[in-house]
């Protein structure tokens, strides 16, 4: 069994086929005909993909039951107050419902390079990166969840999911997985 972690690039939708849009697709990366992506990232978002042939893999890491930690690093407008960072730990609502608890904490610029395009950039708007931890996957939440606590997201890159991080991969490339790495996702939650 083969698991991959990939660098998603911007732009790019996180499926093997054209779906009829502008949008660039797996496809073209040359990857392992036998992987299947777990989980997804929108094309406006970048960073962390894991694929696999390992459909008992695929299928306990997309399981709701288990809640496999998710980590993002986010660029957001303006600079949140502990007040944000506290409400986006606690959780915000979205359609109805509270979001589960999540980690939240300002950081330094990460390592992750410029975006191509660059974000847009405002000069009487200050920016801050954030991460933020989440175990859920709502459609577009941590976008939702910046914006909720009024630091809508400028900049969104997956980081880890479990134990496998993005570390120094470049936009387009992927390295395989250890299973020291995907020790993870066997435990029980």
């Amino acid at each position: 069994m083969t698991t991959l972690a990939l660098h998603k690039p911007y732009g790019m939708l996180s499926r093997f086929t054209p779906d009829g849009s502008s949008w660039r697709c797996l496809g073209e990366l040359g990857l392992p005909p036998d992987v299947w992506p777990i989980g997804r990232l929108d094309a406006d978002s970048e960073g962390l993909l894991l694929l696999s042939s390992d459909k008992g893999l695929v299928d306990r890491l997309l399981s709701p039951k288990q809640k496999a930690p998710k980590t993002y690093l986010v660029q957001v407008e303006r600079i949140p107050d502990d007040a944000a960072l506290g409400q986006l730990a606690r959780g915000v609502v979205l359609d109805g419902a509270l979001t589960l608890p999540a980690r939240a904490r300002r950081i330094d610029e990460p390592p992750v390079g410029p975006r191509d395009p660059p974000i847009r950039f405002r000069k009487s708007v200050p920016d801050c990166w954030i991460e933020l931890q989440i175990v859920e996957g709502k459609n577009r939440q941590v976008r939702r969840m910046t914006a909720a606590v009024g630091h809508p997201t400028l900049r969104l890159v997956r980081w880890a999911v479990g134990d496998v991080t993005l570390g120094d991969l470049d936009p387009g490339s992927w390295r395989t997985v250890s299973d020291a790495e995907l020790s993870f996702a066997h435990r029980r939650r």
